[in-house]
Protein backbone atom coordinates (compact mmCIF):
# COMPACT_ATOMS: atom_id res chain seq x y z
CA UNK A 1 0.00 0.00 0.00
CA UNK A 2 1.43 3.60 -0.83
CA UNK A 3 0.53 5.25 1.93
CA UNK A 4 -0.65 4.93 5.36
CA UNK A 5 -3.59 7.52 5.65
CA UNK A 6 -7.34 5.64 5.10
CA UNK A 7 -8.13 8.16 2.26
CA UNK A 8 -6.54 9.87 -0.25
CA UNK A 9 -7.72 12.53 -3.23
CA UNK A 10 -5.58 12.93 -5.57
CA UNK A 11 -5.72 14.46 -8.95
CA UNK A 12 -4.25 11.70 -11.87
CA UNK A 13 -5.03 10.49 -15.55
CA UNK A 14 -5.67 7.21 -16.01
CA UNK A 15 -3.36 4.87 -17.73
CA UNK A 16 -5.07 1.83 -18.43
CA UNK A 17 -7.80 -0.20 -17.06
CA UNK A 18 -8.93 -3.88 -16.77
CA UNK A 19 -11.55 -5.75 -16.12
CA UNK A 20 -11.56 -7.45 -12.46
CA UNK A 21 -14.64 -10.00 -10.92
CA UNK A 22 -17.72 -9.66 -12.44
CA UNK A 23 -18.69 -5.83 -12.24
CA UNK A 24 -15.28 -4.04 -11.01
CA UNK A 25 -12.20 -2.24 -12.50
CA UNK A 26 -8.51 -2.51 -11.76
CA UNK A 27 -7.03 1.23 -12.59
CA UNK A 28 -3.69 2.22 -13.47
CA UNK A 29 -3.27 5.25 -12.38
CA UNK A 30 -0.26 8.10 -12.64
CA UNK A 31 -1.45 10.42 -10.33
CA UNK A 32 0.31 14.54 -9.26
CA UNK A 33 0.29 13.55 -5.75
CA UNK A 34 2.04 10.09 -4.81
CA UNK A 35 2.85 9.16 -8.52
CA UNK A 36 1.23 5.57 -9.61
CA UNK A 37 -1.08 3.81 -8.18
CA UNK A 38 -3.30 0.86 -8.79
CA UNK A 39 -7.18 1.24 -7.53
CA UNK A 40 -10.26 -0.96 -7.99
CA UNK A 41 -13.57 0.63 -9.23
CA UNK A 42 -16.15 -1.61 -7.91
CA UNK A 43 -19.43 -2.37 -9.96
CA UNK A 44 -18.41 0.37 -12.42
CA UNK A 45 -19.19 -2.44 -15.42
CA UNK A 46 -22.79 -1.95 -14.26
CA UNK A 47 -25.27 -0.56 -16.77
CA UNK A 48 -25.96 1.97 -13.71
CA UNK A 49 -22.85 3.20 -12.63
CA UNK A 50 -22.16 7.04 -12.52
CA UNK A 51 -17.82 6.37 -12.43
CA UNK A 52 -17.35 4.50 -15.37
CA UNK A 53 -17.49 7.40 -18.01
CA UNK A 54 -15.00 9.67 -15.53
CA UNK A 55 -12.55 6.64 -15.25
CA UNK A 56 -12.05 5.78 -19.10
CA UNK A 57 -7.96 5.88 -20.52
CA UNK A 58 -6.22 9.10 -20.93
CA UNK A 59 -8.82 10.82 -18.75
CA UNK A 60 -7.60 13.55 -15.83
CA UNK A 61 -9.95 12.69 -12.97
CA UNK A 62 -10.11 14.04 -9.76
CA UNK A 63 -10.68 10.94 -7.32
CA UNK A 64 -11.48 10.34 -3.52
CA UNK A 65 -9.63 7.01 -2.39
CA UNK A 66 -10.29 4.55 0.71
CA UNK A 67 -7.59 2.01 1.54
CA UNK A 68 -8.39 -1.18 1.05
CA UNK A 69 -6.26 -4.56 1.90
CA UNK A 70 -4.33 -4.65 -0.58
CA UNK A 71 -5.41 -1.56 -3.46
CA UNK A 72 -6.78 1.54 -3.06
CA UNK A 73 -10.75 1.71 -3.53
CA UNK A 74 -12.72 4.53 -5.60
CA UNK A 75 -14.85 5.92 -3.96
CA UNK A 76 -15.61 9.36 -5.75
CA UNK A 77 -14.90 10.28 -9.46
CA UNK A 78 -14.91 13.22 -11.19
CA UNK A 79 -13.46 13.86 -14.85
CA UNK A 80 -11.59 17.14 -14.83
CA UNK A 81 -10.72 16.82 -18.97
CA UNK A 82 -12.20 13.81 -21.01
CA UNK A 83 -10.04 14.20 -23.78
CA UNK A 84 -12.53 13.38 -26.20
CA UNK A 85 -10.50 14.27 -29.32
CA UNK A 86 -8.20 11.17 -28.49
CA UNK A 87 -11.34 9.11 -28.85
CA UNK A 88 -12.21 10.53 -31.92
CA UNK A 89 -9.18 9.85 -33.98
CA UNK A 90 -7.72 6.56 -34.30
CA UNK A 91 -4.41 8.75 -35.11
CA UNK A 92 -4.60 10.61 -32.52
CA UNK A 93 -5.71 7.98 -30.24
CA UNK A 94 -2.70 5.37 -31.31
CA UNK A 95 -0.02 7.85 -30.64
CA UNK A 96 -1.51 8.93 -27.12
CA UNK A 97 -1.47 5.02 -26.28
CA UNK A 98 1.98 5.11 -26.53
CA UNK A 99 2.37 8.46 -24.60
CA UNK A 100 0.39 6.52 -22.01
CA UNK A 101 2.69 2.92 -22.35
CA UNK A 102 5.93 4.41 -22.39
CA UNK A 103 5.66 6.70 -18.91
CA UNK A 104 3.69 2.90 -17.43
CA UNK A 105 6.66 0.67 -18.62
CA UNK A 106 9.51 3.09 -17.38
CA UNK A 107 7.61 4.05 -13.93
CA UNK A 108 6.33 2.06 -10.59
CA UNK A 109 4.79 2.70 -7.22
CA UNK A 110 7.48 4.92 -6.09
CA UNK A 111 6.14 7.70 -4.84
CA UNK A 112 5.28 11.43 -6.19
CA UNK A 113 6.87 12.97 -9.89
CA UNK A 114 4.59 16.08 -10.52
CA UNK A 115 7.06 17.21 -13.41
CA UNK A 116 6.41 13.64 -15.09
CA UNK A 117 2.47 14.05 -14.35
CA UNK A 118 2.35 17.39 -15.90
CA UNK A 119 4.83 15.93 -19.24
CA UNK A 120 1.84 13.54 -19.79
CA UNK A 121 -1.06 15.74 -19.27
CA UNK A 122 0.30 18.39 -21.43
CA UNK A 123 1.31 15.70 -24.32
CA UNK A 124 -1.97 14.09 -23.66
CA UNK A 125 -3.49 17.39 -24.74
CA UNK A 126 -0.95 18.49 -27.48
CA UNK A 127 -1.98 15.14 -28.93
CA UNK A 128 -5.54 16.37 -28.70
CA UNK A 129 -5.21 19.84 -30.10
CA UNK A 130 -2.56 19.41 -32.63
CA UNK A 131 -2.86 18.00 -36.17
CA UNK A 132 0.31 16.51 -36.70
CA UNK A 133 1.54 14.52 -33.81
CA UNK A 134 4.95 14.62 -34.76
CA UNK A 135 6.78 17.11 -32.53
CA UNK A 136 4.47 16.49 -29.37
CA UNK A 137 5.49 13.18 -29.24
CA UNK A 138 9.49 12.98 -29.87
CA UNK A 139 9.35 16.20 -27.64
CA UNK A 140 7.66 13.97 -24.86
CA UNK A 141 9.93 11.17 -25.66
CA UNK A 142 13.07 13.86 -25.16
CA UNK A 143 11.32 15.51 -21.75
CA UNK A 144 10.68 11.56 -20.42
CA UNK A 145 14.23 10.66 -21.06
CA UNK A 146 16.13 13.69 -19.24
CA UNK A 147 13.04 13.02 -16.23
CA UNK A 148 13.78 9.14 -15.42
CA UNK A 149 17.93 9.74 -15.79
CA UNK A 150 18.51 8.78 -19.38
CA UNK A 151 19.54 11.62 -21.15
CA UNK A 152 21.54 10.61 -24.15
CA UNK A 153 24.85 12.58 -24.81
CA UNK A 154 24.26 14.75 -28.45
CA UNK A 155 27.09 16.79 -28.28
CA UNK A 156 29.82 14.77 -27.40
CA UNK A 157 31.03 11.61 -28.31
CA UNK A 158 29.16 8.79 -25.82
CA UNK A 159 33.41 7.20 -26.06
CA UNK A 160 36.38 9.74 -26.37
CA UNK A 161 34.50 12.78 -25.37
CA UNK A 162 35.16 15.00 -28.06
CA UNK A 163 32.89 17.56 -29.66
CA UNK A 164 30.28 16.03 -32.10
CA UNK A 165 31.27 17.95 -35.48
CA UNK A 166 28.65 18.89 -38.56
CA UNK A 167 29.26 15.07 -40.22
CA UNK A 168 27.00 12.00 -40.12
CA UNK A 169 27.74 9.72 -36.52
CA UNK A 170 26.41 7.08 -34.75
CA UNK A 171 24.38 6.01 -32.13
CA UNK A 172 25.11 3.57 -29.46
CA UNK A 173 21.97 2.74 -27.07
CA UNK A 174 24.61 0.89 -24.65
CA UNK A 175 26.82 3.58 -24.56
CA UNK A 176 24.18 6.38 -24.51
CA UNK A 177 24.30 8.66 -26.98
CA UNK A 178 26.25 9.79 -30.04
CA UNK A 179 29.82 8.37 -31.57
CA UNK A 180 32.10 10.16 -33.26
CA UNK A 181 33.10 8.67 -36.54
CA UNK A 182 36.14 6.78 -35.73
CA UNK A 183 34.62 5.45 -32.47
CA UNK A 184 31.32 4.65 -33.79
CA UNK A 185 33.50 1.93 -36.43
CA UNK A 186 34.73 0.34 -33.09
CA UNK A 187 31.48 0.14 -31.56
CA UNK A 188 29.49 -3.45 -32.95
CA UNK A 189 26.15 -2.25 -31.95
CA UNK A 190 26.44 0.99 -33.10
CA UNK A 191 23.86 2.50 -36.39
CA UNK A 192 24.52 5.35 -38.25
CA UNK A 193 22.74 8.76 -37.64
CA UNK A 194 22.73 11.67 -40.09
CA UNK A 195 23.35 14.73 -39.30
CA UNK A 196 20.23 16.07 -40.12
CA UNK A 197 18.42 13.81 -37.91
CA UNK A 198 20.55 14.73 -34.97
CA UNK A 199 20.10 18.29 -35.34
CA UNK A 200 16.62 17.95 -34.68
CA UNK A 201 17.40 15.12 -31.51
CA UNK A 202 19.32 18.34 -30.27
CA UNK A 203 16.48 20.62 -30.89
CA UNK A 204 14.04 18.40 -28.80
CA UNK A 205 16.47 18.16 -26.14
CA UNK A 206 17.49 21.71 -25.51
CA UNK A 207 14.33 23.49 -26.64
CA UNK A 208 11.20 24.89 -25.28
CA UNK A 209 8.08 23.13 -26.68
CA UNK A 210 7.32 26.72 -28.44
CA UNK A 211 10.84 26.50 -29.69
CA UNK A 212 10.31 22.76 -30.49
CA UNK A 213 7.13 23.33 -32.99
CA UNK A 214 9.32 25.12 -35.73
CA UNK A 215 10.23 22.01 -36.37
CA UNK A 216 9.91 20.81 -39.27
CA UNK A 217 11.88 17.46 -40.98
CA UNK A 218 11.71 15.61 -44.22
CA UNK A 219 9.59 12.46 -44.35
CA UNK A 220 12.99 10.57 -44.38
CA UNK A 221 14.60 12.56 -41.40
CA UNK A 222 10.76 12.09 -39.92
CA UNK A 223 11.54 8.20 -40.04
CA UNK A 224 15.15 8.55 -39.10
CA UNK A 225 14.24 10.25 -35.83
CA UNK A 226 11.60 7.62 -35.03
CA UNK A 227 13.48 4.49 -35.53
CA UNK A 228 16.59 6.24 -33.67
CA UNK A 229 14.61 7.19 -30.55
CA UNK A 230 11.92 3.68 -30.62
CA UNK A 231 16.05 1.81 -30.96
CA UNK A 232 16.95 3.67 -28.11
CA UNK A 233 13.58 3.20 -25.37
CA UNK A 234 13.41 -0.57 -26.31
CA UNK A 235 17.42 -0.74 -25.45
CA UNK A 236 16.29 1.06 -22.07
CA UNK A 237 13.23 -0.91 -21.64
CA UNK A 238 14.73 -4.54 -22.21
CA UNK A 239 11.23 -4.78 -24.25
CA UNK A 240 9.19 -3.81 -27.17
CA UNK A 241 6.38 -1.65 -26.87
CA UNK A 242 2.96 -2.61 -28.15
CA UNK A 243 1.84 0.97 -29.42
CA UNK A 244 4.36 1.35 -31.84
CA UNK A 245 2.56 -1.20 -34.08
CA UNK A 246 -0.90 0.10 -33.50
CA UNK A 247 0.50 3.24 -34.68
CA UNK A 248 2.02 1.57 -38.20
CA UNK A 249 -1.25 -0.40 -38.52
CA UNK A 250 -3.36 3.08 -38.52
CA UNK A 251 -1.00 4.73 -40.52
CA UNK A 252 -1.14 1.90 -43.41
CA UNK A 253 -4.69 2.11 -43.19
CA UNK A 254 -4.73 5.67 -43.62
CA UNK A 255 -2.42 5.15 -46.95
CA UNK A 256 -5.08 2.56 -48.09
Amino acid sequence: MPNSERTLKVEAVVLRHSDYGEADRLLTLFSREQGKLRAIAKGVRKVQSRKAGHLEPFTQVSLMLAQGRDLWIVTQAEAIETMQPLRDDLTRLSYAAYAVELLDRFTYEEGQNWQLYNLLLETLKRIAQEENSFVPVHYYEMRLLDLMGFRPMLFECAVCGKTIQAEDQYFSAERGGVLCPDCGLMVNEARAVSMDALRYLRHFQRSTYGEAKRAAPTPETRAEVEALLNYYLTYLLERNLNSPEFIRQIQRRSKA
